[in-house]
């Protein structure tokens, strides 16, 4: 990775929707080598995809929370079952696996209060391996991707 391919790493998060010709201007090469450069960096996995950012409000969910997950378990037959579980569960935003009180830290959203109870009581907390849980509400985003500090 060269200081040309962190150019357009960093373009693209800016806007993954840009042009070829647009972003070939913005990293200072030609649409041919910008886009060849594109394609190796989509087959070494440096990008996985693209995609929308919603604005999760929009959409209906007016609640967020970051759930902390601590297993009973700590031996593959646990986590795995657990792991292949939480794939399934729509209002799962993302999940982490992490050091510290948790094992795993979970972003949730829901349409309301009454959703994120019934995401915890229902859904959640019936995972495999559950433990404990504790939800965090969000109570404002104040910074959030697509910023990856890829340095020169």
């Amino acid at each position: 990775m060269d200081t040309i391919d962190r150019k357009i790493l960093r373009a693209l998060l800016e806007d993954g929707r840009q042009t070829n010709a647009r972003l070939a201007e913005r990293v200072g090469l030609s649409p041919s080598a910008t886009l060849e450069r594109v394609r190796r960096l989509e087959r070494n996995g440096s990008i996985r995809g693209y995609r929308a950012v919603i604005d999760p409000e929009a959409v209906g969910y007016g609640v967020q929370a970051l759930v902390g997950i601590r297993l009973r378990t700590h031996v593959a037959a646990g986590i795995q079952p657990f792991e292949r579980a939480v794939q399934e569960v729509e209002g799962i935003v993302s999940c982490y696996h992490v050091t510290g009180p948790f094992d795993y830290v979970l972003h949730v959203v829901a349409r309301d209060l009454a959703d994120l109870r019934d995401l915890n009581n229902n859904q959640i907390a019936a995972l495999p391996s559950m433990g404990r849980l504790e939800s965090l509400l969000v109570l404002s985003e104040i910074k959030t991707g697509p910023v990856w500090p890829l340095q020169e």
